[in-house]
This record gives C-alpha cells, sequence and structure tokens, in this order.
C-alpha cells in the first residue's frame, strides 16, 4: 500500500517561505509518515522505489540540495520536524546502499557533496562512505574520475577560478571518505593541478579550497585500509618539487605546512612499511615552513545570554577547572557541545591534547561515537538572569563619606611617639620598680608536698621514655663498656662473616636481599651501607685486618713462630737518637743518680758492660721510662709545672 504513495520531492525555497507555518509543519508530519513507511516496504519494493526513475531518488536529492542551499533566514529546514525527516532520509539512503545494487541516480557527485554536507557531524557517516566504496566503486569510480578530469583541466586553464569554486563541493566529500580522497591524489595530476593554480591565484579566499582539498586527499591516504604511505611519499614528493622551482614564492606545500596541521597529524599516524623514510621527508618539509603567509584562525562567534530567557538550576556544579579544558576544544571544534566535551574528558580523564588527537583521527570509542555531538551541558553555571532572581533581599546601603586625605610624613609610626608618656621621664630613675611580692604560701605548700625520704627512682628521663637518644658515651669520648662490649660483638661478627664468605659485603641489589646478608644486619643491629663501608675499609688498613685475625681470628692450640723478647744491643756505630753512648762508646756525666749515667740512683749504666746484670736493668728502665723523657712530653709537663703556679709539687 506504503508503494502506491509516492514521496513528492522539497519546493525550493521560494515555494517554502510562502506557505504558512502550520500548512509546512502538517506537510513535514506527512513526509515523516510516508518516509517510516518506506523503510518497512519488503526488499523487492523498496529496490523498485529507489530504482532509476523511482519516486525515493527524486525526493532524498532534492531534500539534500534543498538543505545544502538553504539560506540563513531560512528555517523550514531546521525545525524538529524538519531534523526527524533528515534523519529518516539517512536510514533511506543506508537502506538503499545496503540491499539495491544499482543506484545510478544517487550515485552521482551532486547528490553525495550535498548528502555528505548535511551529515558532516555525523559520527555514521564514514562508516556508511566506507561500505558505499566497498560495495559500488565499479560504479563510483567512472563518476568520479570523469569529475577529476574536469577539474583537472579547470585549475589547469589560465583562468582556475571557476575550478576552485567546484572544489568547495568535492570537499565534504573527501572528509568523509578516505578511499575517496585517495582516489583524487593517485595520479599526481590532480594534485600538480592544484599546485599550479595556487601559483595563478593571489586572493585568500581563493586559495583556501586548494589548500583544504590537498589537505584532505594527502590525509587520506592513511586512513584507508590497509594505509597507503608510499602514495603519501610521492605526494608529498610531487609538492616539493613544484615548491623548488618557485623558491623564495610561497607555494601550496608551503601553505599546507603553515596554515594546516597536516605534519602533526601525520605524525601520529604513520606506522608500518616506511614509516622511517616517510618520517626524514616530514622533518624536510617543516623547512618550507613559511610565517609571513600565516592566516589568522577565524575568531568562534558564541551566542551571548542576555538574561532574557528563565534557566533551569543547575543539580550540579561545574568547576572552572574543568570549564578551562572545555573551552580549549572547542577553539579548536566550535561545532562540538559543551556536554558533549564533557563527557569526552570523563572518558580520557580531563586528558586535553589525547581526547584532540582521537577527534583528529575519529578514532572515538563507539558509545561516544554515538553520541549528540552539539548536547549542551546540563551542569553549566546559573545565568546572570537567574542569579539576580536568587538574590537574598537586604537594606539600602548608606552613602560613602566623602574622601579626606590624610597627611602622612617621615616620623610617622614612630616607636618614640606611639609610646606611652608615663614610660617616659627625663635624667635618671630616682627608683627602680618594686618587684611583685613574692608568693611565700605557694612556695611553702610546694616543699610541703616534697617528701625527703621518699626513695623511689625518677625514671622520667630514662631513654625509654624520652623518646630519644641517650648518649652512653665516656666525657672523654671514649665508649662506655656497655656500648664497647656491643661494638666488640657486632665486629666479631662482621669479621666472622668476612672470613666465611666475603661476597656478602658487594654493594648489589643481589647481595642486600640475600639471607645472609639480612642475619648478619639484624645480628649487627648496622644497615647496608654500614656494613659495605666497615668492609671496605677493612680492606684499605692491612694492619687492622692483622689486629683482627690476631684477635679474632680461631686459634687451634699451635704456635707457628715464637717472637724474641731478649734485648740485643745495637751494632757498632748504629746508636740511636735516645742512645747516651757517644761516638767514642763513653758513659754518663749527664747522669742524676749516684750511679752516673742516666740513672736515677739505682746504679748501673745503659752504656756498662753487655752482660752487667746492672746495664740490663739500667736499659731496662730506660725503654720503660723513655715516654717521660722524650722532647714531645716536655710541653706537658711545663704545663704541669705552670698549673701549680711553679711550686713543687
Amino acid at each position: 500500500m506504503a508503494s502506491s504513495i509516492p514521496l513528492a520531492p522539497i519546493p525550493p525555497a521560494s515555494i517554502r517561505l510562502s506557505i504558512a507555518p502550520l500548512e509546512w509543519e502538517a506537510s513535514l508530519e506527512a513526509w515523516l509518515t510516508l518516509a517510516e513507511l518506506q523503510l518497512r516496504l519488503p526488499p523487492n519494493q523498496y529496490s523498485t522505489a529507489v530504482s532509476s526513475g523511482g519516486h525515493l531518488p527524486l525526493f532524498l536529492a532534492s531534500f539534500y540540495r534543498e538543505t545544502a542551499n538553504a539560506g540563513p533566514g531560512d528555517g523550514t529546514l531546521s525545525s524538529q520536524q524538519a531534523l526527524k525527516l533528515r534523519k529518516l532520509c539517512f536510514v533511506l539512503f543506508d537502506r538503499a546502499v545496503h540491499e539495491v545494487d544499482a543506484l545510478p541516480d544517487l550515485l552521482v557527485s551532486d547528490f553525495l557533496s550535498n548528502f555528505c554536507h548535511a551529515h558532516l557531524r555525523s559520527t555514521a557517516l564514514a562508516r556508511l562512505m566506507d561500505h558505499l566504496w566497498k560495495r559500488h566503486s565499479n560504479t563510483l569510480e567512472p563518476v568520479l574520475r570523469k569529475r577529476k578530469e574536469t577539474l583537472t583541466k579547470g585549475l589547469e586553464s589560465p583562468n582556475p577560478a571557476l575550478a576552485v569554486t567546484e572544489l568547495a563541493f568535492l570537499a565534504p566529500i573527501l572528509r568523509s571518505s578516505a578511499d575517496i580522497g585517495s582516489f583524487f591524489i593517485t595520479g599526481f595530476d590532480f594534485l600538480d593541478a592544484l599546485s599550479m593554480a595556487y601559483g595563478k591565484l593571489v586572493e585568500t579566499e581563493q586559495l583556501k579550497p586548494i589548500v583544504s582539498i590537498a589537505y584532505l586527499g594527502l590525509t587520506a591516504t592513511l586512513n584507508t585500509e590497509p594505509p597507503n604511505a608510499s602514495l603519501l611519499s610521492d605526494g608529498l614528493y610531487s609538492l616539493k618539487i613544484q615548491a623548488d622551482k618557485q623558491s623564495g614564492v610561497p607555494s601550496l606545500l608551503a601553505d599546507l605546512v603553515t596554515n594546516t596541521p597536516m605534519i602533526a597529524k601525520l605524525r601520529r599516524t604513520v606506522s608500518g612499511k616506511g614509516a622511517d623514510r616517510l618520517a626524514k621527508l616530514l622533518d624536510t618539509m617543516e623547512t618550507y615552513r613559511m610565517p609571513s603567509i600565516a592566516r589568522p584562525k577565524k575568531p568562534v562567534h558564541r551566542k551571548v545570554s542576555k538574561g532574557k530567557g528563565k534557566a533551569v538550576h543547575a543539580n550540579g556544579e561545574l568547576h572552572m577547572h574543568r570549564m578551562s579544558l572545555v573551552t580549549q576544544i572547542q577553539d579548536l571544534f566550535p561545532d562540538l557541545g559543551a556536554g558533549f566535551v564533557m563527557k569526552l574528558l570523563d572518558e580520557y580523564e580531563d586528558d586535553v591534547e589525547q581526547a584532540t588527537a582521537h577527534l583528529l583521527d575519529g578514532s572515538l570509542p563507539a558509545h561516544l561515537q554515538s553520541l549528540d555531538r552539539g548536547e549542551e551541558a546540563s551542569g553549566m553555571a546559573l545565568s546572570a538572569q537567574e542569579r539576580i532572581e536568587h538574590l537574598a533581599p537586604r537594606s539600602t546601603p548608606p552613602l560613602p563619606e566623602p574622601f579626606v586625605p590624610e597627611r602622612r610624613n617621615a616620623f610617622d609610626d614612630d616607636e618614640l611617639l606611639a609610646a606611652d608618656a608615663s614610660r617616659l621621664h627625663l635624667g635618671k630613675r630616682d627608683k627602680r620598680p618594686q618587684a611583685a611580692p613574692t608568693n611565700k604560701a605557694a612556695i611553702l605548700s610546694a616543699l610541703a608536698a616534697f617528701d625527703a625520704d621518699d626513695d623511689e627512682r625518677d625514671d622520667t628521663y630514662d631513654a625509654e621514655d624520652v623518646g630519644g637518644t641517650v648518649d652512653s658515651a665516656h666525657p672523654d669520648g671514649e665508649p662506655a663498656p656497655s656500648a664497647k662490649a656491643m661494638l666488640e660483638e657486632s665486629e666479631a661478627a662482621l669479621f666472622s662473616a668476612f672470613k666465611a664468605s666475603p661476597e656478602i659485603f658487594r654493594r648489589t641489589f643481589d647481595a642486600r636481599h640475600a639471607q645472609p646478608r639480612m642475619a648478619l644486619k639484624a645480628e649487627t643491629g648496622m644497615t647496608d651501607e654500614a656494613i659495605e663501608g666497615w668492609a671496605i675499609m677493612l680492606q684499605r688498613e692491612p694492619r687492622r685486618l692483622r689486629d683482627l685475625e690476631a684477635r679474632l681470628g680461631a686459634f687451634d692450640g699451635r704456635q707457628s713462630a715464637l717472637a724474641t723478647t731478649a734485648y740485643r744491643d745495637s751494632a757498632p756505630g748504629t746508636e740511636t737518637e735516645d742512645s747516651d753512648a757517644g761516638p767514642a762508646g763513653r758513659g754518663g756525666g749527664r747522669g742524676r743518680g749516684r750511679g752516673g749515667g742516666r740513672g736515677r740512683g739505682r746504679g748501673g749504666s745503659v752504656a756498662g758492660p753487655s752482660g752487667d746484670a746492672d746495664t740490663v736493668a739500667a736499659q731496662r728502665r730506660k725503654e720503660a721510662g723513655k715516654g717521660s723523657r722524650a722532647n714531645h712530653n716536655r710541653r706537658n709537663q711545663r704545663a704541669k709545672k705552670m698549673a701549680r703556679g711553679g711550686f713543687p709539687g
């Protein structure tokens, strides 16, 4: 039944604007009802309605043509009913692409341009165009090739302005379909024609379409399946050759590098085979940047609320930091609503760079692609009108008093001028202020509370109670007996471990976390750094190592050597500094005792007969008391003397 009721084409703007609003809304309701009935047709009837000469291609072509060409004052196709009809038309064409094999009336460049322009913000457009190319590429290629040849000839003509106007209709298709964009770049004849036309034109408004088409075509080569990096490299080389021929003159390549994000986008998406070659080529492209031809960004004009509408009170609160992030993304994508941007920031944890990269690449998750990109935020702050309506009533403030300037000089805030007059006096004070009377009653009560017979030990300042470390060393710097014993035990444990396995003391991660090291730390209470430092200093001091071996080494009961303890006289002519024997072997003369020599009254001389018992005893006494008579001890003896005040001790 529905196939017998065809859809009438959308009338032009001159007729639509003359229709009364109520009648136009009734017409939109009729189109909505018929479009829904068309979607319920079985496949064979729907194929007949979409085939050549059917009523659906005529209706869809008229609807998208009028939508794309609607003026700023034409609101007939922007109402809520018209937006519903636009969604139904998208579904009608989507079903035709998937079910119908031949679509000669719809697979034309003009219809595709108007269709892509109407649904440019839709996330489903790219998927539909990708399926369209895979299913109907045999029909599309001849149509697009003819359009490409026509544009190439127009761009290479002496007056390429007419061809530039047609490029504006091609841009929505290239932006929506990476396969069609790659198709136009293939062969480089179209790209070379764009470069030649750029050199012939001087007006900025005519150069923008050329730069946009070149940018969309080059970036589309990496969005195809699989990405065609070699085609992109060849296209960039072609533009580089054209730019080198026009040395010093702005070229298409210089405009692309300066005024488009092509280099940054290609760096993010390049991968796979030929990536290194393309990366080096992109580094070379940076040298063609020309700041002199940089165009200012188009200012984004947002609608300013005048406070005439009553705002709905927001349940949530939007922080200023979050709003600044939303504004940063909206500066790059003015068509995005604040609500959609906030959901995007929630997805990427407020990372503006990552969200921007996914928007440029079109790689948003499925749950974000299905959302309305124009959605506004529901948690915006109160409008100016709402803030006025919620003002709390208060009394009128008093009028401000007239301002009287205050005179200031260099002596302001001086301490002497600000002091109390009672504290000032002339000359010396006669009487000093008496101290406050002593509270004798408090002192007597405190003494009465003190019990002299209480012999309980006060542990207030014990090391366990004060929470600190009490120095257990002696006043002269020597460790206390208990601390000394602890040090000896730690050193014995360290030396025993060092002799058993020196690898425990290595400064490596494995050695520090090994079981022997952990046991050594628990036994000695030392840190890893202290243990490793002890081993290092032990290796640097052989004498200390010998002392430890002699003191802590294992003794098996056997003595390998016997050190001599007998006195041995020096050989002739080898007298030491402390010897009393002169060159000729003379004795004494400087002694203080009765026995001559240096003896102290006990008899015998160090220079006496070698076998004499008194001589041996004198020599032994000299060796024992030599330190008290050496030069280095005279200063201490003099200090003792001066401390006694010169009197004998």
